[in-house]
């Protein structure tokens, strides 16, 4: 006779169907923070490694910092080229095959998209770049998280945010961390992303070993304005900034990713009319 799962196994069970939960066409979630440092990238990073760790579709990360980001950094590449070099050859992409010789793939499937390195570029990555890359990806893609750069303003902001199923807003455990994340759904709401910024999942990250607030009241300050709040613990291998293993995560902080990935999951939408990509 097998013995019934215990507790830990149903949870685990549990999460897991969550976040393996069938979408109709592309979700696309954005990862957004109002300042840079509060770990918006190494969320996108572990978010979407768990999404493909967990989904049998294609899930894909892409970099949409206006100036030179870090995501390509956070992974171990197979490839140089960036969306740049994606954009110079749209019009040759007509299928899975011709777009995935332009992202790398982590060891759990993840792919990712990496931004231009150089700081010497002579324009930012903007608007019409990220709507071009956005329509050639949900061809091909279920899941496309997107990295945006810190701020609502620059240009890129402009063709994600009408685009966009879900937010996953990342604010760091401090008092002006806390205060860059709800100025962040108070512009959502005043600029016709009220939907939006409710629907969200917040994730407070600990970028550091100790704080010195009280993370219980931020997480129930937020708890009232968006759908969801993951807390993610400090951990030393995030810290480096260097290429981020799963395995070598402390089960803690796996664990919350975990959570925030059922999290999102939870918001997937079916569209009406979209077909699954190809």
């Amino acid at each position: 006779m097998r013995p019934a799962p215990g507790a830990a196994e149903r949870n685990r069970q549990q999460l897991a169907a969550r976040i393996s939960a069938p979408v109709a066409g592309c979700q696309r979630i954005a990862v957004v923070a109002l300042k840079g440092g509060v770990g918006k990238t190494t969320t996108t990073a572990c978010l979407g490694a768990i999404f493909a760790e967990h989904r049998g579709d294609r899930v894909v990360a892409v970099d949409a910092n206006p100036d030179p980001g870090t995501l390509g950094y956070r992974i171990r590449r197979d490839t140089a080229r960036t969306a740049t070099d994606l954009l110079a050859n749209v019009d040759k992409l007509e299928r899975y095959a011709d777009v995935r010789a332009y992202a790398s793939q982590t060891d759990l499937r993840l792919e990712v998209i990496a931004s231009e390195a150089d700081p010497a570029r002579d324009e930012a990555f903007g608007e019409e770049d990220y709507r071009e890359l956005a329509v050639v990806l949900e061809r091909f893609y279920s899941l496309v998280l997107t990295d945006c750069g810190p701020g609502l303003l620059h240009s890129a902001m402009r063709a994600i945010l009408p685009t966009a199923d879900q937010l996953v807003v990342v604010a760091a455990p401090s008092l002006d961390g806390a205060r860059s994340a709800s100025l962040t759904l108070d512009w959502l709401a005043k600029h016709d992303y009220g939907p939006l910024a409710r629907s969200s999942v917040v994730v407070i990250n600990a970028v550091r070993e100790r704080g010195l607030v009280d993370v219980d009241k931020l997480q129930e300050h937020f708890a009232r304005r968006c759908r969801a709040v993951v807390r993610i613990p400090y951990d030393r291998h995030l810290e480096t900034g260097a290429e981020i293993v799963l395995d070598e995560l402390a089960p803690a902080t796996r664990r919350a990713y975990v959570q925030l990935a059922a999290a999102v999951a939870d918001g997937f939408r079916p569209r009406a009319g979209d077909g699954g990509p190809a």
